[in-house]
């Protein structure tokens, strides 16, 4: 395997993806329409440390395109299995969010000096910048998608914004533990790939584990 080659980290990107699209289904399990007051930030949270994770294993934008790409699909899947159309506020509108989520990571990933990246604060502090660019950027939706960001009850005020500092507290913990994960899930390829008994078996993991992702939220919808 070649370390400095993105492609030879497609098959755990696809298994980040799968993962955190399943991640999406559970914690969305019955939202038909607005977030549930601060699901949004905890699920801001999640999907960064799930880019953070593809990141620091690539270190590749592609990578962390198709990370997006991949859990839209399964957003979008799911909506299939809810007879929801994709123009909907609880299907268009969170796939919004995982762009605008990637988008402020790759900003400041650029911006943020090598060695800064590498410390745990550094990673701290590039998690909790992203994460107030991204919900910052969330009430934009209603531009694109034509469905306004939800709100507080009572109020004009975006969930995005009235839940922030939860968004950006999460994200200061879940981006260093992306890193990490990154970090592990690299070296643990490294072992697999010396391995003769395991070498071909990785290739087998990650359609598995797509599979399988899909097959539990279907069970589940149509259970």
């Amino acid at each position: 395997m070649d370390r400095n080659n993105p492609k030879s980290y497609l098959g755990i990107v696809v298994i980040l993806g799968a993962t955190w699209g399943f991640s999406e289904a559970a914690l969305g399990m019955g939202l038909r329409s607005c977030a549930s007051f601060f699901s949004g930030a905890i699920m801001t949270g999640v999907a960064f440390f799930f880019i953070a994770s593809s990141w620091y294993l690539t270190r590749n934008i592609l990578c962390i395109t198709l990370l997006v790409a991949l859990t839209s699909l399964f957003k979008m899947f799911d909506a299939l299995l809810l007879s929801l159309p994709i123009q909907h506020g609880a299907v268009a509108n969170p796939i919004f969010a995982f762009f605008m989520e990637a988008i402020a990571f790759v900003v400041f990933v650029s911006i943020f000096k090598e060695k800064l990246k590498q410390k745990i604060g550094g990673q701290a502090l590039l998690g909790g910048m992203a994460a107030l660019l991204a919900v910052n950027l969330f009430p934009l939706v209603k531009y694109v998608t034509g469905i306004p960001a939800c709100v507080v009850p009572g109020t004009g005020y975006p969930l995005s914004l009235y839940y922030a500092p939860l968004a950006v507290s999460l994200s200061l913990i879940t981006v260093p533990l992306g890193a990490l994960a990154g970090a592990k899930i690299k070296s643990l390829e490294a072992k697999f790939e010396l391995s003769p008994r395991t070498g071909k078996l990785r290739y087998l993991i990650s359609p598995a584990t797509l599979i399988l992702a899909l097959a539990i939220i279907t069970l589940i919808r149509l259970g």
